[in-house]
């Protein structure tokens, strides 16, 4: 039976996956499965990460030291598991900084698991992404599918939940270094969260970034009819030092449009 077969293709994978694996080579019986799940752990070839989820460590490497990919990890906590928000932005090569926390959508209940460096949270999403996995993308990363939003889902995400994103240069730099936008894409998502004050973030970074995007202004109407009525705070939690900006009814705080972090770089 060739379980370094297994190991070599699997960096990360479920209990199940092991025992498919398993069975498929003629091994049937239970006990035999966990015996060898136990023995190669044993061996320090495989570290369990969490229950029914483990990691292959490569023949050589230290299983003390070995640090598993936190992205393979992200992709096998649950079967639907997609990689979200700022962890799609350092996934896409994106992100200003590298988190320690990782986010990634489930539309089942999961708790938040530790592990090694690593922190991961699963945060719901709404059910009409959900029915089709709009906006996501299917990478292989060491032979294994990594579901994970695309430019457009995670734009429109992470302006939907900055709290989870860092902070806002964070965000404004992370998002300011991917080169182009599908717009229809972007308004649809946009739609699908029925959130005036997201189509006004959405609205007001594409607005400041018009030109390095490339964009005519066919883009605006559909947004700005998408904006709400009444001026909306872009930060909840920031209510000093905003202004406002009329197009998008968004009080925008002044920092966002100094970019006063560039003063400091």
């Amino acid at each position: 039976m060739k379980i370094e077969e297994f190991l070599t293709r699997n960096p990360v994978f479920t209990i199940d996956e092991w025992k498919d694996y398993l069975a498929s080579k003629g091994s049937e019986k239970q006990n035999t499965r966990w015996n060898l799940l136990a023995y190669h752990q044993d061996k320090g070839r495989i570290l369990q990460i969490r229950r029914g989820l483990y990691a292959t460590v490569p023949a050589g490497s230290s299983p003390e030291s070995f640090q598993v990919d936190p992205f393979l990890v992200a992709a096998k906590l649950k079967p639907d598991s997609v990689l979200a928000l700022h962890a799609a932005l350092e996934f896409h090569g994106k992100a200003y900084s590298t988190f320690k926390r990782l986010t990634y959508t489930s539309a089942k209940r999961s708790a938040p698991l530790k592990y090694q460096s690593h922190e991961y949270i699963r945060i719901s999403e709404q059910l009409a992404f959900r029915k089709n996995l709009a906006g996501v993308t299917t990478v292989l990363r060491s032979h294994i599918e990594v579901r994970v939003t695309n430019f457009e889902r995670t734009l429109v995400d992470v302006l939907h939940r900055p709290d989870l994103s860092g902070s806002w240069e964070e965000i404004w730099r992370s998002l300011g270094s991917i080169e182009y936008f599908d717009i229809e894409q972007v308004i649809k998502y946009v739609k699908v969260l029925k959130n005036a004050t997201t189509a006004a973030r959405v609205g007001f970074f594409l607005d400041q970034h018009t030109d390095a995007l490339l964009l005519d202004n066919s883009w605006i109407a559909p947004l700005l009819r998408l904006a709400p009525r009444q001026p909306h705070y872009m930060d909840r939690l920031n209510r000093k030092d905003c202004k406002l900006i009329k197009d998008w009814n968004l009080m925008v705080p002044t920092k966002i449009l100094d970019r006063s972090w560039d003063e400091l770089s």
